[in-house]
C-alpha cells in the first residue's frame, strides 16, 4: 500500500476504482458453459463487506452505490440462467473486517451485527436471486449460535424459495468445518486423496490467490495437467471441485484463465463420462501406478492415467480382470493382460492430457 498508493489511501478507496466497465455477463456465462462446469459460485460479498448487489443493509458500500453502478449478482444470475444449464450459487462472508457493528459485538459480547446485517443480507440474497448453492465463509470468529446459523438454515431448508434445491457448505461457525453441512469444504484446497464418507468439495485457485494479482508470475498459474490432477483425484474420492478465477477490476477474466477453463471443457467433452455422475470405485488410487485414479459409472470402471507411458503399454495394478478395454478418444479396442493395457500410437488418440481407459468388468 505504501509503495503503490498515495498517503492516506484506504481500502475503501478501492471501491471507486472497481468499475467493471468491460464486464459482459453473457460472455462469462458462455465461458462457464464451455468449461464443462455444472454450477457457478459468485463471490457476492467478501470479508471487506462490499456487496455485489444493491443491498438494503450495505448503504454506500455496494456495487450500485459506488463503483460499477450495477447489480453484478443479478446480471450474472440472469445470464447463467438464460444461456446455460448451470446451477447459480453465491459465496457470502459472515463477518466483515471493518464493520463497526461487528467490532462492537466483539467488544461488548453483543449480536447487533448479525441481527442488523448478516441475517437480513443472507435472506435478501436468497429471496432476490434464488441461489441453489450458498457457500458460507468468514465464520471462524464466532460460534454458530452467534451467527444464528441454525435459525437461518432451518428457514433456508424449510421455508425459503429454494428449499427444494439448495445445498450449503460447512462454514457456519467455529467448530462446524468438516462436521456439519450439505457438503464439506474443511479447508481451502481440501483434497484428501482417500475415499470420504461425506460429500466434499475441493475449492482451489488457479494462480495461488483468491483475487486478481497484477504481479502474478507465469509460474504461479496451474497448468492444465495440474488442474486435471485436482479434478480427477478429487472426483475419484467422491468429491466435487470448485475452481476459483479472480477477474480484474474492469470485469475481465484474464486470457490465461480463459485458456485453462476452455482446455478443461475440451477434456470433459471427450472424457466427461468418467467424471459426471460417477461414483468412487472399490479402489480410488492405483497401488502400483501412482498416475492412475479410478471412477465408476453405469456398470463401467474408468482408469484415468495422468501420464502417457512411452514403452507401448500401461500397467494398472487394480484394473478389472478383463482381456480388453477401450480408450476414450480412440476408436479401437485395446488388449489387456493381467492389468497391462497395450497402447495405440499417441497420435491416433484425440485426448491431449489425462487418458481414460474404460473397462467392462
Amino acid at each position: 500500500m505504501k509503495k503503490n498508493y498515495r498517503p492516506g489511501f484506504t481500502y475503501q478507496d478501492f471501491a471507486a476504482q472497481f468499475t467493471t466497465e468491460l464486464f459482459d455477463p453473457d460472455y462469462w456465462a458462455d465461458l462457464l458453459q464451455k468449461s464443462g462446469a455444472r454450477y457457478v459460485v459468485l463471490t457476492s460479498k467478501h470479508h471487506e463487506g462490499y456487496t455485489l448487489w444493491p443491498s438494503a443493509v450495505s448503504w454506500n458500500w455496494n456495487s450500485m452505490d459506488v463503483g460499477p453502478k450495477r447489480d453484478l449478482v443479478g446480471d450474472l444470475a440472469s445470464a447463467v440462467r438464460n444461456r446455460t444449464d448451470l446451477r447459480f450459487g453465491v459465496y457470502h462472508s459472515l463477518y466483515e473486517w471493518y464493520n463497526p457493528l461487528y467490532k462492537n459485538d466483539r467488544y461488548y459480547n453483543r449480536s447487533d451485527f448479525v441481527t442488523m446485517k448478516t441475517m437480513p443480507e443472507l435472506k435478501e440474497l436468497v429471496e432476490r436471486y434464488h441461489p441453489e448453492v450458498i457457500w458460507s465463509d468468514g465464520d471462524w470468529t464466532g460460534m454458530p449460535e452467534y451467527w444464528r446459523s441454525q435459525e437461518f438454515l432451518a428457514w433456508l431448508y424449510n421455508d425459503s424459495p429454494v428449499k427444494e434445491s439448495v445445498v450449503t457448505n460447512d462454514r457456519w461457525g467455529s467448530g462446524t468445518n468438516c462436521k456439519h453441512g450439505g457438503y464439506y469444504t474443511c479447508h481451502d484446497g481440501y483434497n484428501p486423496g482417500t475415499l470420504q464418507d461425506h460429500k466434499f468439495e475441493n475449492c482451489f485457485t488457479l494462480d495461488g490467490a483468491w483475487g486478481y494479482r497484477r504481479d502474478s508470475p507465469l509460474a504461479s498459474y496451474k497448468s492444465i495437467e495440474n488442474t486435471l490432477y485436482q479434478v480427477i483425484s478429487t472426483v475419484s474420492c467422491g468429491g466435487n471441485v470448485l475452481i476459483n478465477v479472480g477477474p480484474t477490476k474492469d470485469g475481465i477474466i484474464m486470457p490465461i484463465f480463459e485458456e485453462r477453463l476452455t482446455q478443461l471443457g475440451e477434456w470433459l467433452g471427450l472424457n466427461g463420462e468418467a467424471i459426471y455422475s460417477s461414483k468412487p470405485w472399490t479402489v480410488q488410487h492405483d497401488p502400483t501406478n501412482s498416475d492412475v485414479w479410478y471412477t465408476q459409472r453405469g456398470g463401467y470402471v474408468y482408469g484415468i492415467s495422468l501420464k502417457w507411458p512411452t514403452d507401448g503399454f500401461i500397467t494398472m495394478g487394480s484394473a478389472p480382470n478383463v482381456t480388453e478395454c477401450r480408450l476414450l478418444g480412440y476408436d479401437g479396442v485395446l488388449e489387456v493382460e493381467n492389468g497391462r493395457v497395450m497402447l495405440p500410437p499417441l497420435q491416433k488418440v484425440k485426448s491431449q492430457w489425462a487418458w481414460v481407459f474404460k473397462f467392462e468388468p
